[in-house]
């Protein structure tokens, strides 16, 4: 069962989010040119590199910052059993993540509200509608 749910982790935090940008018509033009000539196979693959070549540049940085504010740097997932033995043991949780938080859909809005003080997310929060309307003057 920990190998499934370990997996399952990972597939989610493999996933892709879905961004737009607007760059000047020069800019498309030249990684256009770039794609055109064969280095790279398409903008979104240019656009990835960059941002990867970028975050590897400020990796210090990221882990200082991480460090420093005291984040979970990759993903935290949340399921109802998990929130009934932080509610059984009366703690609250103040979740802090660069990256993924996912709160399955078996937890309900009360069981949330009872068991997150708070979510601070840079990326991405998973969790149900009702469970993000729940806890919105939590989440920062």
């Amino acid at each position: 069962m920990v190998g499934d749910a370990m997996k399952d982790e990972r597939t989610k935090a493999g996933e892709t989010e879905k961004m737009t940008i607007n760059l000047g018509v020069i800019d498309l033009g030249q990684i256009d040119l770039l794609v055109q000539e064969g280095f790279y196979s398409n903008r979104t693959d240019f656009i990835r590199t960059a941002a990867r070549n970028l975050l590897a540049t400020h990796a210090d940085v990221i882990k200082q910052t991480v460090a420093r504010k005291t984040l979970t740097l990759g993903l935290q997932h949340y399921n109802r059993h998990k929130l009934e033995m932080v509610q059984t043991r009366g703690e609250k949780l103040q979740i802090h993540v660069v990256g993924l938080v996912s709160i399955d859909d078996d937890v309900s809005p009360d069981l949330a509200l009872v068991t997150i003080e708070s979510i601070y997310v840079l990326g991405v929060l998973q969790a149900s509608t009702a469970v993000k309307a729940a806890l919105a003057e939590r989440i920062y």
